[in-house]
């Protein structure tokens, strides 16, 4: 049986991606394994978002073509973003490559395999590196197989490929292509069948997600496709939670705002890019709204959901940007209080608008600023968590945490990741727990038994719902 490993690079949609071709091999007779060391295929699932995912995925590349050198049957193929990215010029660089397959034909994957698989067997033409990099109708109705292996708490659910913004400094336009949807019937019932296997909690992934549907549907009712397929999600018996990401303000009007008043199973949480607090550094961007008017949506939401939670994407150092501008972004960073960010330096990736701007900043500068963030994030993040010491929150309960015995691990509706006591049986659970301790970025808690204070006696890992 040949044995594959899938190394994934950068997000979501990537990890998401690595799983429905995971699942596709297995159903094609191909066994996964969990190491590089064990795999007679490895396949690179990679990001190009900044330099650095690519310059590591191309340096694992390199150090996996010694196991060619030694074993005549190893395969080694790159995915993904970066093969979209670099086509060609991967096989030039990288000349033991079996396999380059672009973001529009991971369904071809067992295929493309399938076919290595026998020329080296004598059963086909003599092999050559196989590089698949062009463009496909529906490629966006091919990514719904999961891993069946075992029971998903959380799964990811795709539900469009591409974008349409032509942000300055992003390249996935590019290597996602133009926005394209699925139907709201294929996705629901996917989200039946994962819901028929246990899963709880559904994310909604695309890269503007909440601009599904435009490209092919109308609003309907004051509706948005979006919205309307939330509110069909909402409907799947076994759904408890939903959560979606990323948005983008351009697409967030009344009726998703909303939904998040009316659906009761929507989490009471958003990460919500904001990239600058400054106007004219988003104008640079291009992303095609005002700090204004990206405030006035997270008012709103607030409105709705008072206990709301926030995560957002702040990138410092764009080409231009100054010290007063970045100060504006300091500045609504502290004022809306995000619980959580990622946070990026500026880095210049070659075909993108940005890359050719004037007045890049010195690294040192970046790294300056990000360090502001960083600090103001970690008081941020701190003051909130510790705000729900003494809360009862209800957890879903997704599986054993790294460290403890008897130890596990569940998020809030507000994506808190919180630590506790319990047992195997609670995996998959909402169960309500009091918040007892807090530190920057997880809880602790003890579980309640039927909503109360356990006795002192109980042994807490035996409780079971």
């Amino acid at each position: 049986m040949n044995r594959v490993y899938i190394k994934t690079y950068g997000c979501q949609m990537n990890e998401r991606d690595s799983e429905a071709v995971a699942a596709m091999l297995r159903d094609r007779g191909y066994s996964i394994v969990d190491s590089e060391h064990h795999a007679d295929i490895v396949l690179l699932n990679t990001c190009s978002v900044r330099d650095q995912a690519e310059q590591k995925a191309i340096g694992k590349a390199g150090h996996l073509t010694k196991n060619k050198r030694e074993r005549s049957d190893y395969i080694l193929g790159i995915m993904g973003c970066m093969a979209q990215n670099r086509g060609d010029e991967l096989v030039d660089r990288i000349p033991d490559l079996d396999l380059v397959v672009g973001t529009q034909k991971f369904h071809q994957v067992p295929d493309h395999l399938d076919n290595i698989i026998q020329s080296r067997n004598g059963l086909g033409p003599r092999p050559t590196t196989i590089v698949d990099l062009d463009e496909e109708e529906g490629s966006q109705n091919t990514i719904r197989a999961h891993l069946n292996a075992e029971r998903k708490v959380s799964a990811f659910v795709s539900i469009m490929q591409g974008c349409n913004m032509n942000c300055a400094y992003c390249i996935v336009p590019k290597t996602r292509g133009r926005e394209r949807s699925r139907p709201i019937d294929s996705i629901v019932e996917e989200v039946h069948e994962l819901a028929q296997a246990g899963t709880k909690e559904i994310t909604l992934l695309g890269q503007i997600v909440n601009l599904y549907g435009r490209d092919c549907m109308r609003r309907e009712n004051g509706k948005s496709p979006f919205v309307r397929l939330i509110e069909s999600v909402h409907e799947v018996p076994g759904v408890e939670r939903i959560r979606f990401t990323s948005p983008h303000p351009v697409g967030f009007r009344k009726d998703l705002i909303e939904a998040y008043r009316d659906l009761p199973k929507l989490c009471p949480y958003i990460h919500f890019p904001m990239q600058s607090g400054n106007n004219r550094v988003l104008k640079a961007m291009k992303r095609t709204y005002t700090i204004e008017r990206y405030r006035h949506i997270v008012d709103q939401l607030r409105e709705m959901v008072p206990d709301m939670f926030f995560s957002t994407d702040v990138i410092v150092g764009f080409p231009g940007e100054t010290e007063d501008e970045f100060q504006d972004t300091v500045h609504h960073f502290k004022d809306i209080a995000f619980d959580m960010a990622f946070l990026f330096k500026y880095s210049i990736r070659t075909g993108t608008e940005a890359a050719d701007m004037e007045d890049q900043i010195p690294q040192e500068e970046k790294e300056a600023r990000l360090q502001v963030l960083l600090d103001t994030l970690e008081g941020q993040s701190l003051k909130r968590n510790q705000s729900m010491v003494g809360s009862i929150q209800e957890i879903l309960v997704e599986g054993q945490a790294r460290r403890g015995d008897n130890m596990f691990m569940g998020r809030t509706p507000g994506f808190r990741k919180v630590i506790f006591p319990g047992s195997d049986r609670l995996v998959g659970e909402l169960v309500p727990l009091r918040i007892t301790e807090a530190s920057t970025s997880t809880l602790r808690g003890e579980l309640l038994l039927n909503g109360v204070e356990p006795e002192t006696n109980v042994s807490l890992p035996s409780i079971a719902v």
